[in-house]
């Protein structure tokens, strides 16, 4: 094949596209100027570029970052699908694609009446078949898979912009993943984590790589193979331009022996290049990759947890990359701060002037690693978004823990020796150990039979990041220690003021919910999932009192939440339980939580409703009413919003008119501060019931919630 001229087309300077993932492009347009590419222009969303045949050729080979690489074959006019056919079927297809072979046609943008990407690469198939059916009386055939000679088609309105897809496949299957874990990095991806972190500079200086939590070892290999100058796509054994008609072998085998040359002589002077992880079986995936990659016994691979990793010390500064565990690997949300407390700790102790990065989808896991963030990058793993973390180990002196730590893990087992006695006689399983006792450590702890669920009130702005996050990462390492607590069983929020719908929005997925034992009944909570945890600790003693006044009583549950006082009042004999709430989610646990107690039954109904709304138009009567509403809310499902400083003497006169006679209202609520019109309530008797309904565990903080019984005055 040759150009239009009868030039040789290894010799026409030729017009590429090369595309990456996002956040990647500006690596892209600085790694093809460095393979000798001009004219290079472009970033995010694609690099175009140009060169002759071998340095397209080039970029397939050496391109770490690249996810396709284009060879533009021409632009057409095409106003209509028709057009489009006309127009791609009078091109010499048969120059590119073996009559006998196969092809596959990819199609983006929109344009040309085309709006639907498989419809379009259809038409364009047609028109090329056809025109080989018309000249010589058979076709080549579709192989969606590995054709000779993938055609894309870019539309952007009238413009159709053809090209063949020299990659063939995307770039960054490489040809060594042959295992790999729930939520593996792609390999481009992985090679811009390192290029960002300065690993060849770290590589040439003779610093160590280490990848403590390594899964199938895609870091190691990237960073393997950039250090020993191998061409990341050296062994791939299909390309899209094998099969094509104007391949030029002996350009190809060159830059093959070259890159095999390159190889050699690049292992000879391989960095120590380490990797842990504590599954076996993820490190036997490891070892598997890194076989297929031609590296067997360059990497150093060790069954390790976390805590027992021994980055090599030496004279070398190194570098230390993961991709922790997010939730997706784990299944969970299960111990990640504490995991990132303790990689923080383990890197101030072991690597102090170590380079650090760390991707991570979840940003707010890094303030735990303890260690300041110089640098920040977006990129994205697939569609997921995965930050890159830049930080830097000090130097000198290994941490030392603060010394406000050891007084912190000392008041630990103070409020465990206090109440232990307390949790024994009563039998409880679920209480509040630690609540902001010690200024420096605003954390509220709670435990859930074997978990550990603690909330770090968020600092003020004023506060320094660096050190609060050491501080973090020290807690964090104290309660695990105090309590011997694995890392799985750590769970870690920040607490903020809510506002809006928050009180009912999900903070991951992780589905892990687990059943407690309260009072001899049992309740669904999850620890991970939203920023309560479904019970309300502090309302332990007055769901015992609800309890023990609800017999033969019909019992109305507001702002039901998760149904906990509609448990107790089911197990303390009431004739009737209504839960009401603004939301499913909520409703549906509710549902769980009778049933798991076996009260289920037309008895026990519950109402999906705006509380406020379903009070004005309800038309029942109630001997109990239990009311504890939200401090604020204005969700988009509710008909105004929720103050409950400027609406509880609404929302007590709304419930006391439901209360058949010698009934009883409920009424609590946690808003700091929180003062009761007593003037506007007049006509009814309130008791102030807070301290009679505050559990020992909550002695420390009286202020948590303040509660009310509200009846009609004796006549």
């Amino acid at each position: 094949m040759s150009a239009p001229d009868g030039t040789p087309l290894r010799n026409v300077d030729l017009g590429f596209f090369a595309n990456a993932p996002r956040g990647m492009g500006r690596l892209l347009n600085q790694e093809l100027r460095l393979l000798g590419a001009h004219q290079v222009e472009g970033g995010e969303g694609g690099v175009r570029f140009r060169g002759d045949l071998e340095m397209g050729y080039r970029a397939c080979l050496w391109s770490r970052f690249a996810s396709r690489v284009m060879l533009g074959l021409t632009e057409v006019l095409a106003a209509d699908q028709d057009a489009l056919y006309r127009a791609v079927r009078s091109l010499p297809w048969e120059d590119h694609v073996p009559v006998d072979g196969t092809l596959a046609v990819s199609v983006s943008g929109r344009g040309a009446g085309i709006d639907n990407s498989h419809f379009g690469a259809q038409r364009i198939k047609d028109a090329v078949v056809d025109r080989f059916q018309a000249q010589f009386g058979r076709r080549p055939s579709v192989e969606l898979s590995t054709p000779d000679v993938r055609i894309h088609c870019h539309l952007h309105n009238d413009r159709v912009q053809l090209s063949l897809d020299l990659s063939g496949d995307g770039l960054h299957k490489r040809g060594y993943r042959k295992a790999a874990g729930d939520a593996p990095l792609k390999e481009n991806l992985a090679a811009a984590v390192l290029q960002l972190a300065g690993w060849r500079s770290v590589a040439k200086a003779g610093g160590a790589l280490v990848d403590p939590m390594c899964g199938s070892g895609t870091l190691l290999i990237e960073g393997a193979m950039m250090a020993a100058d191998i061409a990341p796509a050296l062994h791939r054994s299909y390309f899209g331009f094998v099969g094509w008609n104007a391949h030029a072998a002996d350009i190809w085998n060159r830059l093959l022996d070259d890159a095999n040359e390159r190889r050699e002589a690049g292992l000879k002077g391989l960095p120590i290049i380490s990797g842990f992880d504590s599954n076996k079986e993820v490190i036997a995936h490891a070892e598997l990759n890194i076989r297929a990659a031609g590296l067997a016994g360059c990497v150093d691979l060790r069954v390790r947890e976390l805590a027992d990793c021994e980055p090599p010390v030496g004279d070398k500064l190194g570098l230390v990359a993961s991709n922790p565990p997010y939730g997706v690997r784990l299944g969970d949300e299960a111990g990640l701060f504490g995991l990132h407390a303790d990689l923080g700790r383990i890197l101030r102790a072991r690597c102090p002037g170590w380079r650090v990065a760390v991707i991570t989808p979840r940003k707010d896991l890094i303030p735990s690693i303890g260690l300041e963030v110089e640098a920040e990058h977006l990129l994205y793993n697939g569609a997921l978004e995965s930050p890159l973390f830049r930080m830097r180990v000090p130097s000198g002196t290994a941490h030392a823990v603060s010394e406000a730590a050891p007084e912190f893990a000392n008041r630990l087992r103070k409020n465990l020796r206090a109440l232990s006695k307390w949790l024994r006689t009563e039998q409880i399983e679920c209480y509040r150990l630690y609540d902001a006792d010690l200024p420096e450590y605003a954390f509220a702890i709670d435990v859930y039979r074997d978990q550990v669920h603690v909330q770090e009130y968020a600092p003020p702005k004023t506060v320094d990041r660096t050190r609060a996050a050491a501080r973090r990462a020290d807690a964090m390492a104290a309660i695990r220690d105090v309590l011997q607590l694995p890392a799985e069983n750590l769970h870690f929020k920040v607490r903020e003021r809510q506002r809006g719908a928050s009180q009912y929005e999900r903070n991951t997925l992780s589905g892990r919910d687990i059943t407690v034992s309260e009072s001899g009944l049992k309740l669904v909570v999850n620890l991970d999932d939203y920023l309560d945890t479904g019970l309300f600790l502090d309302h332990r003693s007055t769901r015992v009192r609800v309890r023990d006044q609800v017999r033969g009583k019909r019992m109305l549950n507001l702002f039901a939440y998760t149904g906990s006082f509609s448990v107790y009042a089911a197990s303390g004999g009431a004739r009737s339980t209504t839960s009401v709430d603004l939301s499913r989610t909520y409703l549906d646990w509710a549902r769980r939580n009778m049933a798991l107690n076996g009260f289920t039954g037309k008895q026990h109904e519950f109402i999906h409703a705006d509380c406020l709304q379903w009070l004005e138009e309800a038309g029942s009567r109630y001997d109990l009413i239990v009311l504890d509403p939200p401090s604020f809310s204005n969700s988009a499902r509710m008909e105004d919003t929720l103050d409950v400083q400027r609406d509880h003497v609404d929302l007590i006169r709304a419930c006391m008119a439901r209360l058949s006679a010698g009934g009883m209202l409920i009424f609590s609520n946690n808003l700091r501060g929180f003062r009761l019109d007593e003037a506007a309530l007049a006509e009814w008797d309130v008791r102030d019931i807070s301290r009679q309904t505050l559990p020992l565990d909550f002695k420390r903080r009286p202020n948590i919630h303040r509660c009310w019984e509200i009846t009609a005055r004796a006549e």
